[in-house]
């Protein structure tokens, strides 16, 4: 290690040296040169300056000839008490460390270049700074629409299923619930928020119908939560009324429910179960451990 500290002060010194030689020149003749001869002057100094450069740099020349290669990677303070890990995995952190130093460099000189290059660039597309609003599009939401255009996206869809009878209600204000009597299979009740399904419960013949207790049956509230997923899946901001006719499309489905078989294993039941499941797109009957 004496090697290498008398090394680095060979190079501290010689650095010193070559400063001064860029100082000189760079400050010229000087008052204190005279008036007589300052141009002899000023070049011996120069040459006086260079002399001591050229012994600096032998002095530097030597102190890395007598520098010897180290067996091991140079330690960085406290870091060397990692080479003293016992466990295998932690044995190679210091020549990691040593490594994420150097890219840690690199970063921050590329990153310098790159702020000074961005900072002469303008990454505006124009030159022109346009002050005037600029017309939008209104947005249609499917939250805010008048109960009539409810009304008659439902009465629609009520004549094209002839089995399937739905009444319109407003407990809530404007917002409308409907109450789906599916043939003699099931009824459930359909919450909305303009055109948007936000729940969706099914229950039995027989049951009470409401927005907030579960039917007692398990394979009621199996279609429960299978149209609660469809109805987050056919959900479409853009076309609400495409998603309210693909879901009670989807929805009119179940008026097979007691008599199709699965698709998949051909049964009527399952874990003493129908078939629960209907596809999103073919409408075909699955149970909920077939569809998978």
């Amino acid at each position: 290690m004496d090697n290498l500290y008398s090394a680095l002060n060979s190079i501290k010194v010689l650095r010193c040296s070559v400063g001064q030689v860029f100082s000189c020149l760079a400050n010229g003749l000087r008052a204190d040169h005279g008036d007589e001869g300052k141009d002899t002057k000023f070049l011996s100094e120069v040459d006086e300056l260079l002399s001591s450069v050229t012994h600096h740099l032998r002095d530097v020349e030597q102190a890395v000839g007598n520098l010897v290669q180290p067996a091991g990677p140079f330690t960085l303070g406290n870091t060397s008490f990692l080479s003293q890990e016992c466990t295998l995995d932690r044995q190679a952190l210091y020549s990691q460390l040593v490594l994420s130093y150097k890219w840690t460099d690199k970063i921050h000189e590329y990153s310098l270049q790159a702020s000074s290059l961005l900072s002469q660039n303008s990454l505006k597309r124009s030159y022109t700074n346009s002050n005037s609003a600029k017309r939008r599009r209104t947005q249609t939401s499917s939250h805010n629409v008048p109960p009539q255009a409810v009304d008659t996206l439902i009465s629609s869809i009520d004549r094209l299923f002839p089995d399937m009878s739905v009444t319109i209600s407003r407990p809530f204000a404007t917002n409308a619930v409907l109450q789906v009597t599916l043939g003699r299979v099931l009824q459930a009740l359909i919450a909305f928020k303009g055109l948007m399904i936000e729940w969706v419960v099914v229950k039995g013949h027989g049951e009470t119908l409401d927005l907030w207790t579960e039917s007692r049956h398990k394979v009621f509230r199996k279609i429960t939560e299978n149209s609660q997923a469809a109805m987050l899946h056919f959900y479409s901001p853009p076309l609400p009324e495409l998603a309210v006719k693909s879901f009670m499309t989807w929805f009119h489905s179940y008026i097979n429910l007691f008599s199709d078989t699965c698709k998949k294993c051909g049964n009527h039941l399952h874990s003493a179960l129908p078939p629960t499941w209907r596809d999103l797109r073919s409408l075909e009957p699955f149970h909920e451990e077939c569809k998978l």
